[in-house]
């Protein structure tokens, strides 16, 4: 088959690659009828998340149909149409039962190599991304092997085009969940959003959903600003003007209520404080660049939250914990609990509350990827989000 693969820092390619098959009477295979390009992916081109090794078959984002099934699944049968979440979860796990598959204590076999990193215990297996967590060949090719398959695939059993409901593996779940982190008070509550990326543009919608006053969406690319002000965000472009000024000057002096921090690792900002970032990175004395977090931490208002879906990979420096320390800050993040949210999600795509199809730009094969890593990572040709037919 065909498939997207690591091969090496700033490099991903297509190869041909031998077809998954089923190792464990508990698997599924999928014929991946869609799949997606993340955000997630580019700190994976860019060389950020440890323990890749070339050949690793990239991709999180993906949905399809059931083409093989181990003796032990009971909830799948070949030609069920399912979105596959991008954690793994083993469903029986004390986190799983409370509904927190991303922190699942089963799926990873790699373990040992999160803990020497993050600690004590590690989060879930994720699909594609690296052998620190769990080595799992990822959904950028044309099948793959889905373990635990009686938890994580999600039957589609409506006549929705995939492109409505691909996005229920990842990136709509990551900024629902980002959004409910900050427990808005509807009519009230004004959420501001640094980054207008895929998650952030699923965040803002989502605040909206969950009844906020007000949303204010942060980023510096025109076509970004402009997807985020067609749903009725107020935008502010960090390249025209002081954020933390125009911050307080939305919100009557006081600051959001609520922050998202829908960036991560690889901030992009102005300053001293993100050009040391970037010195500090590409000299590898840090892992992250977090310009737009310690705009999130100085912005947000007293008492406020600070939600963080954009990804981490390990130390940051120059975190204004004084800041937060000092107006009572509460700090929510981490990895998405996909499994749970799938149903309401489903609905309201359903019931017409939201179109996820509104945040692709881009449409290509599986041959066009490698280009298109390049062209969604440098912000190039309006690229928003891309969505790949691994069979054009």
């Amino acid at each position: 088959m065909k498939a997207i693969v690591w091969q090496g820092v700033n490099k991903v390619g297509v190869e041909t690659v031998p077809d998954p098959t089923l190792l464990l009477p508990t698997d599924a295979i999928i014929k991946i009828t869609s799949t997606a390009i993340c955000g997630s992916d580019l700190h994976l081109l860019d060389g950020f998340i440890p323990s890749m090794e070339k050949g690793d078959i990239l991709g999180h984002e993906f949905m399809g149909e059931v083409v093989e099934v181990g003796k032990d699944v009971k909830k799948l049968k070949v030609g069920d149409r399912v979105i596959v979440p991008f954690n793994i979860a083993c469903g029986v796990c004390d986190h799983c039962q409370r509904g927190q598959f991303a922190a699942c204590d089963n799926s990873n076999p790699n373990h040992r190599m999160a803990e020497a990193l993050y600690g004590a215990t590690s989060g879930s297996a994720l699909f594609g991304y690296s052998h620190m967590f769990g080595g799992y060949a990822g959904g950028q090719a044309q099948y793959v092997r889905v373990p635990f398959a009686d938890v994580g695939p999600f039957k589609i059993e409506t006549d929705l085009k995939d492109e409505q409901v691909l996005f229920l593996t990842d990136i709509f779940p990551t900024g629902y969940q980002a959004a409910l982190n900050c427990e808005i008070v509807p009519g009230r509550d004004v959420v501001a959003v640094f980054g207008a990326g895929p998650v952030g543009q699923f965040a803002a919608r989502s605040a909206q959903m969950l009844g906020a006053a007000h949303v204010i969406v942060i980023d510096r690319v025109p076509e970004r600003l402009k997807m985020a002000e067609a749903a009725g965000c107020q935008v502010i472009n960090y390249e025209q003007e002081d954020v933390l000024v125009a911050l307080l000057e939305a919100t009557g002096g006081r600051g959001p209520d609520h922050v998202i921090e829908a960036v991560g690792m690889e901030a992009h900002g102005h300053g001293p404080g993100a050009a040391l970032d970037k010195l500090q990175q590409n000299l590898k004395m840090t892992f992250d660049r977090i310009t737009a977090l310690r705009w999130a931490i100085l912005s947000c208002a007293k008492g406020g939250t600070v939600s963080i879906p954009g990804v981490y990979g390990g130390l940051v420096d120059k975190m204004p914990m004084g800041a937060a320390f000092g107006k009572g800050l509460v700090f929510r993040m981490g990895q998405t609990h996909t499994h749970k949210y799938l149903p309401d999600l489903l609905g309201r795509i359903e019931s017409g509350q939201i179109d996820p199809r509104f945040v692709i730009t881009h449409r290509a094969s599986l041959d066009e990827a490698p280009d298109l890593y390049k062209t969604f990572r440098d912000k190039h040709d309006g690229c928003v989000k891309v969505v790949l037919n691994p069979w054009a």
